[in-house]
């Protein structure tokens, strides 16, 4: 059990003010309305006493009861009951079995002598159920066995409504509306007095204990249970509460929310309606009396009045959270609001949730401290103010006041506990990275922004770099400088970026690259630096640096110019100023040729021509010192060759000249072919280079896409060239031999026959023998079928045309023209199929039928 201080006790009446002098009489009953305070006394007196509250300079309350008046109601008896109506201004006094009426100031009986007989106990209807204003309703406990009564108490008179039964005799009762809670010989019930309808709650033992019944609120009671439990019943006989647990002995038990308090023989007890624990133990002897009267909880004793003060819900709530006892501050806090008004306890709730998540922070429970901070909607500078330098310079918060903790930084909080300080930094950058785009974060994102950049730098994140490169609103001056204090350069580039300062970005970039400072996050920071240039709409920074990339890797750097998006080619970096920038680096001006001939396919002859050229002097620069070509110069040739055979916008000539006496017979020969000089380019294939594979592809390469005729020319010569006088002839045969075997179809047979030696044999040239005339005849029969389609189309036209000429045509000078309507002048006309008649001119100007939807032919 945790003890929580809910209440003082508070002397109201003492014993010298009760009895004086007088060893008799001891207090039986009390009462409370306002400031109006009744006692009964055990020898047939009532005491009126005037209550004032005080509250003293430390807070707490005292009371002070001042006597008004006494009267002894002449009866020999003790006083049993006290209940005021002040709707009425009456006092209703049960004494010796008789409730009398007497007035509330001057406790004289009502003039008519109006009483209620035959009465053991009684209660009023605090719910009542006849809506008249100027009455009471009062249940009272007859004399009769098993009977209960109820009255209509009006200032001068008393009626009775209604009688009702029991199952047992009852022994004690509480009432809300139509309903009874009563405390029988064996059970506790709910009865419906209206309907006669009764529930049974639970077993009570009239023997053992003293039983209560109290209506705690509308249509509740608290009743004392079985086993020690203060239960909780509803007028349907179910409970919605959990029970406490008091003592076996209690005597009497209140409710002042959300306490239930108890009184027994020694002590006087406080449990929490909302967790059901026992929060206070007051000592309290000889108590015999405890009852609540709207609001306020008087105890007593046979000589002496106490109250019992609450402590304002918002002191205990604070003096739990200083306690650290977080969770019964909040079930505290939640029950309060049924006592305070709903704007006052939002402001007050939401205080105390973050008061708690401050608490569970410092204790490093980081969980429920979130869950804490987000329902209380912290503004999150109160977090972030703990950590020291993490606020900007230019925020202009202050912490709240009174403040929400008693912490003045971090390093308090940790009292210098280096591993409880690296945990507090890594659920602030959590709680930072969750709220930063959420509402929370509306009207500080800079605040938040920036400190969560200083944790990750700190802390080498890596999520610095995903902050920096999205969405952000970090601070420059005090980012930018708590960046570079940790040594953090190339982030503080992308803060530069962000802020549209590109220029001081790449600077401090090529600085990390060239070793000025020190910086390892990308170790492909040169190649960042490319792609960056590279996709910059600000032609000024990327000329500015055009050299220092080059300089680093001609073939990497290049690629500023080579892969720029298309749509900016043309905005501010021409092909003649990049190519002049680029003379001083020939590996990057090769790339960067390439790009514009081969990728972009531009159709200017001076950069075909520039390239090829770059590729002729690498060709001929490591020609003399590799004289076997490795691999390098292999690729370089063979992009120098597919540039000279696929590219028509070369100067031919100029490059004629540049390779003549160079040893490059190859190349020369495709510049043989672009002139048309075929003998010559197929003589040095042949003759020089001995490649007769080489000097086929010629012949295919430059007949493609020309007419059958000359790609014939082509073979022919290469045939001749194999058959002339020269070096290899042996392998020329073969070769020529190969050629035709394996081209036959682009050859004359006649005219090859006429070409060849004569000791050639059939069985040699069997492949194109064969080939030639299965040529041969699959032309002829072609032929054959295409003139027998011609003659059965011509047959079909001689018959539709006789066909025509079978019917006869009537024309005068009333027929008009289907094209122009115009009459016909002469007897000369046209005469579509569908029958409509037109002028010869008119005829000639159209390719239509008149007034037909298609095409048709003339007759």
């Amino acid at each position: 059990m945790m003890s929580t201080k809910a209440f003082t006790l508070v002397p109201a009446i003492e014993r010298e003010q009760l009895l004086g002098d007088r060893d008799r009489g001891s207090l039986e009953c009390v009462e409370c309305c306002g400031r109006n305070l009744y006692v009964g006394t055990s020898d047939c007196f009532v005491y009126h006493f005037l209550l004032e509250e005080k509250t003293l300079p430390s807070g707490s309350a005292t009371y002070t009861a001042t006597r008004q008046l006494h009267r002894h109601l002449g009866f020999k008896k003790a006083v049993s009951e006290l209940r005021a109506a002040s709707a009425l201004s009456r006092l209703l006094v049960l004494c010796d079995g008789c409730i009398s009426l007497v007035h509330m100031l001057s406790l004289e009986p009502v003039p008519s002598g109006a009483r209620i007989k035959g009465a053991t106990a009684f209660a009023l209807n605090e719910n009542p159920v006849s809506g008249d204003p100027f009455c009471v309703e009062v249940c009272i406990i007859s004399v009769k066995r098993r009977t209960i009564q109820v009255f209509l108490v009006y200032e001068d008179r008393v009626q009775i409504v209604r009688e009702v039964s029991t199952p047992e005799q009852p022994l004690a009762v509480a009432v809300d509306g139509h309903f009874l809670c009563l405390a029988l010989t064996t059970q506790y019930i709910i009865l419906n007095y209206s309907t006669g309808a009764a529930q049974d709650l639970f077993p009570f033992c009239s023997e053992e204990r003293r039983p209560i019944v109290k209506r705690i609120g509308r249509q509740e009671f608290l009743l004392a249970g079985p086993g020690g439990l203060g239960m909780f019943a509803t007028v349907a006989g179910i409970s919605q509460r959990a029970p406490v647990r008091w003592s076996e002995n209690v005597i009497g038990a209140a409710v002042c929310f959300p306490y239930v308090v108890a009184l027994d023989d020694e002590f006087i007890t406080v449990h929490s309606m909302l967790d059901q624990q026992q929060k206070q133990t007051l000592p309290f002897k000889e108590g015999h009396i405890l009852q609540d009267f709207e609001g306020r909880v008087i105890v007593a004793t046979s000589k002496g009045v106490y109250i019992l003060v609450p402590l304002p819900l918002e002191k205990q709530i604070q003096d739990l959270l200083a306690s650290r006892r977080v969770e019964e501050a909040l079930v505290l806090a939640k029950g309060a609001r049924r006592n305070i008004p709903k704007e006052k306890f939002q402001v007050m709730y939401r205080r105390i949730l973050l008061q708690a998540g401050f608490i569970q922070f410092a204790q490093l429970q980081f969980l429920e401290a979130k869950e804490l901070f987000r329902s209380g909607q912290l503004d999150v500078r109160e977090l972030i103010s703990l950590y020291p330098l993490l606020l900007p310079t230019s925020s202009s918060f202050t912490r709240s006041h009174p403040p929400l903790h008693e912490f003045a930084d971090l390093n308090q909080l940790t009292q210098g506990d280096q591993d409880k300080v690296a945990k507090c930094k890594r659920f602030l950058m959590s709680y930072l990275n969750e709220v930063r785009s959420t509402e929370v974060a509306n009207g500080y994102k800079e605040d938040i922004d920036t400190a969560l950049l200083k944790l990750y730098a700190e802390a080498n994140h890596d999520s610095l770099l995903d902050l920096l490169v999205t969405e952000n609103f970090c601070l420059l001056p005090d980012s930018a400088a708590w960046l570079e204090k940790h040594k953090k350069y190339f982030a503080l580039g992308l803060l530069y970026h962000y802020n549209h300062q590109d220029a001081a970005a790449v600077q401090l970039w090529v600085s990390i690259v060239n070793g000025d400072v020190q910086d390892s996050t990308r170790s492909d920071l040169y190649e960042y630096i490319v792609d960056f240039l590279t996709y910059s709409t600000d032609p000024d920074l990327v000329w500015r640096h055009a050299d220092w990339v080059l300089q680093r890797s001609q073939e990497v750097g290049v690629q500023v110019f080579t892969k720029r998006p298309l749509d900016e080619q043309q905005s501010g970096f021409n092909p003649d100023d990049i190519i002049s920038c680029l003379k001083k680096y020939p590996q990057a001006l090769v790339k960067y040729l390439e790009h514009l001939v081969i990728e972009r396919r531009l159709q200017k002859e001076e950069y075909h021509t520039h390239l090829a050229v770059l590729y002729l002097d690498e060709v001929l620069q490591q020609r003399p010192c590799i004289p076997d070509k490795d691999a390098e110069v292999t690729e370089t040739q063979a992009k120098l060759r597919r540039l000279l055979q696929e590219s028509d916008l070369y100067r031919v000539h100029f490059l004629m000249d540049r390779t003549r006496g160079a040893g490059l017979p190859l190349e020369s020969a495709i510049l043989h072919g672009k002139l048309e000089q075929h003998e010559e380019a197929l003589r040095i294939l042949v003759h020089e280079l001995a490649d007769f594979p080489a000097a086929e592809d010629y012949c295919l390469w430059r007949s493609e896409g020309r007419d059958p005729p000359y790609r014939q020319r082509l073979f022919h010569l290469l045939l001749a060239v194999y058959l002339g006088p020269g070096p290899a002839a042996p392998a020329r045969t073969v070769a020529a031999v190969d050629l035709l075997n394996r081209h036959a179809v682009e050859f004359d047979a006649a005219q090859v026959l006429q070409l060849l030696p004569g000791t050639w044999s059939v069985q040699l040239l069997r492949p194109f023998l064969m080939g030639a005339v299965r040529d041969s005849i699959h032309a002829r029969r072609t032929t054959q079928v295409a003139m027998g389609l011609a003659r059965s189309e011509n047959l079909i036209y001689k018959y539709d045309k006789m066909k025509l000429k079978g019917s006869s045509v009537r024309l005068s000078d009333k027929k008009l023209c289907q094209m122009c309507q115009n009459p016909f002048l002469e007897p000369v006309f046209i005469r579509y199929p569908n029958g409509g008649l037109v002028h010869t001119h008119c005829a000639a100007s159209r390719h239509t039928e008149p007034s037909s939807p298609s095409a048709g032919a003339r007759t």
